[in-house]
């Protein structure tokens, strides 16, 4: 428009200095020639008069032209705001809508949403605004809609993307899952059957797992006697997790020879284009299924980087051997004399069974004439494993292997052998920044491996189905130089931490604990000594009398304590109030919610073993065993967390299986 405007009014200045000129002209011809100077007069006049009729014209031309021009702008605009199918809304400062375009009302079953709250349309939309955000995405009905957010003018546009979403879906459900499905205890059940036995499991297991992929639409595989490859998609792995993997129960539940149930491993991967990375995806999400002992499924997620659990609902069958436990302390005994010195590690808050084992590795260093360093931070000990530093500060050639972290630091390498012992997360380690400055790292752990792991460990000895990290490496000692020699204090510290993890061996122990226990009482494990490490002090057993006077029942058969606000508890008390809550009757499953001296919000899990208590924790950002475990939260407040825990719990009951 202001080319129409400008055009006319340019063309005026020009005519109007050419007429100024002419006028010049005129008079000079008057001058000189008086009747040429008439007749130039008579034609300027002329001239004149139609010059500004025409400009005259051009400007009504213009100004019709424009005035058309702003009313179809006008009516467009109008239309446009009536019409397009655009959600358009203004809103106050009440959230009360002031204005709505009819194309709003199809959503609603109101006739008009002026003077509407806007949790009409949606009960997330004021939550979304009170966020200050741009953009967003809302569900009204069935439909989505991208938002966007004009906060000074306080006004909406919704783009109706509910295609898109679709397409989207359909896209995501389309995708390709791989899963490695893997029998844990085929090879010790069949070992000593008959042919003709071993035929008949094999084609019950076949025929299981051929009606579940059949029924779930899955291409199922044998590619060996305990292994099967699955190719699925999305949507149907979505449907696998609403009913939490049942073919666990049903292969569970197959009737063998021994009377021992028949356990499946799944690993899934998703979420990435390339096949390869996907099958080695698939792979690591079995390698942390069998970690974790087996009878469960572990979806890897490429996309959102997260870690699925299924399943995990037995306790893991003891099939470790000889054989592999002297395999892997040959391998130890070897990487030992490889490095220039060995550090070992505990967890933070290191109990007996990180001493003890500690202690342990510290041993097969000296056994091998290579000089060792237990790392230990004396000023995050608890009182039992305070009597036992005592003990051994007394006997210098053992307590001058203790340093502090910052010391190791000091010395490390890239030539040291780290061993870290009774957790494999670098987060619960003594001192993180260890992991970072060799090239050597070796895992010695019983926990049930979780998501969280040392990157690159040069040797990984994890057995969950073991009581304790001190029965394994008391099994590896067996296998060192037969110059090792071990003293009363440090056979004691072994047993201890067997003694302490298996409750007095009434958890987690099997024949081979025993063996580890009659092994350090044959090189003169004191069990007197023992008992005086273990032993508590009165205002310990009284704060943990009053943690346990808090408790509750929860679903007939769930004890949960929860601790006075502002009132904190050391994690052993913490821990040995779930076992005390555990021996009551009818007790399944115990808890123990409470504040931590370092602020922490800290709970303590225990079970007989029906309720998986492992799974649970996970949820909660921490992890342990299927009888034993724990986490520690930040930022919250008990309440909080026994809100949050309850919740977990009914999750847990009305999924209908472990996740």
């Amino acid at each position: 428009m202001p080319k129409f405007i400008d055009k006319p009014v340019v063309m005026g200045r020009h005519i109007i200095a050419i007429y100024i000129l002419s006028f010049l002209l005129l008079i000079f011809l008057f001058y000189y020639h008086w009747i040429l100077g008439v007749i130039m007069a008579i034609f300027f006049t002329v001239s004149l008069y139609y010059s500004i009729k025409r400009e005259r014209q051009l400007v009504d031309q213009t100004e019709a032209y424009i005035s058309t021009l702003s009313y179809r702008v006008k009516k467009v605009g109008e239309e446009a705001l009536l019409e397009m199918p655009i959600g358009i809304m203004l809103y106050g400062e009440d959230y009360q809508i002031e204005w709505a375009n009819p194309y709003l009302n199809e959503f609603t079953k109101e006739d008009t949403l002026v003077g509407e709250n806007l949790e009409i349309l949606s009960d997330n939309l004021i939550s979304q605004l009170k966020d200050s955000k741009d953009t967003f995405w809302l569900t009204i009905d069935e439909y989505d809609f991208q938002v966007y957010n004009k906060k000074e003018e306080r006004l909406l546009y919704l783009f109706d993307r509910t295609k898109q979403t679709e397409l989207h879906h359909m896209y995501q459900n389309e995708k390709t899952v791989l899963g490695i499905i893997f029998l844990d205890n085929y090879e010790e059940i069949t070992q000593n059957m008959d042919d003709t036995a071993k035929s008949q499991l094999n084609s019950q297991v076949t025929a299981t797992l051929n009606k579940w992929s059949h029924e779930h639409e899955i291409y199922l595989k044998r590619t060996s006697q305990e292994r099967f490859m699955a190719v699925m998609n999305q949507k149907i792995l979505g449907e696998l997790e609403k009913i939490k993997f049942e073919i666990l129960d049903e292969v569970r539940e197959l009737i063998t020879d021994k009377n021992v149930p028949l356990t499946l491993s799944i690993g899934i991967g998703l979420g990435s284009e390339s096949l390869p990375e996907l099958g080695e995806l698939t792979q690591s999400s079995l390698d942390l299924a069998l970690g974790r002992g087996g009878d469960q499924v572990v979806i890897k997620d490429d996309e959102s980087g997260k870690v699925r659990f299924y399943g995990g609902k037995t306790n893991p069958m003891e099939k470790r051997t000889r054989v592999r436990a002297r395999v892997i302390s040959h391998a130890l005994k070897e990487l030992v004399k490889e490095s220039d010195q060995v550090l070992v590690m505990g967890h933070k808050a290191p109990d007996m069974d990180s001493i003890g084992s500690s202690i342990g590795v510290l041993k097969i260093a000296q056994a091998n004439d290579i000089e060792a360093y237990i790392v230990l931070d004396e000023n995050d000990i608890d009182t039992g494993v305070q009597r036992l530093v005592e003990e051994m500060k007394e006997k210098e050639e053992l307590w001058s292997h203790f340093i502090d972290p910052d010391s190791a630091l000091d010395i490390v390498s890239k030539d040291t052998l780290l061993v870290i012992v009774d957790t494999h997360k670098p987060s619960m380690v003594q001192e993180e920044k260890l992991i970072q400055k060799t090239d050597h790292v070796v895992v010695i752990d019983h926990h049930r491996r979780g998501e969280e792991f040392v990157d690159h460990p040069t040797l990984v000895y994890m057995e969950p189905y073991a009581s304790s990290t001190a029965e394994l490496v008391t099994e590896l000692l067996e296998y060192q130089p037969s110059k090792l020699s071990l003293n009363m204090l440090e056979s004691t510290a072994l047993l201890a931490g067997i003694i302490v993890d298996t409750k007095s061996f009434t958890l987690r122990t099997g024949s081979r604990t025993f063996d580890a226990a009659s092994y350090l009482r044959s090189k003169g494990a004191d069990t007197v000594l023992v008992q005086k490490f273990l032993k508590e002090d009165l205002d310990i057993y009284v704060k943990r009398s009053r943690l346990i006077e808090n408790t509750n029942i929860y679903r007939g058969n769930i004890a949960i304590s929860v601790g006075n606000s502002r009132e904190p508890y050391g994690p052993v008390v913490i821990a040995q109030a779930a076992d005390t809550l555990l021996t009551m009757t009818g007790v399944e499953a115990s808890f123990v919610i409470s504040e931590r001296k370092d602020g922490r919000i800290g709970i303590s899990a225990r079970s007989l073993g029906d309720i998986n208590v492992q799974v649970l924790m996970e949820k909660m950002n921490g992890g342990g065993h299927l009888t034993n475990a724990a986490t520690q939260l930040d930022d919250m407040a008990v309440i909080d967390a026994y809100e949050w825990l309850k919740d977990i719990i009914d999750e847990y009951y009305e999924g209908g299986d472990s996740e």
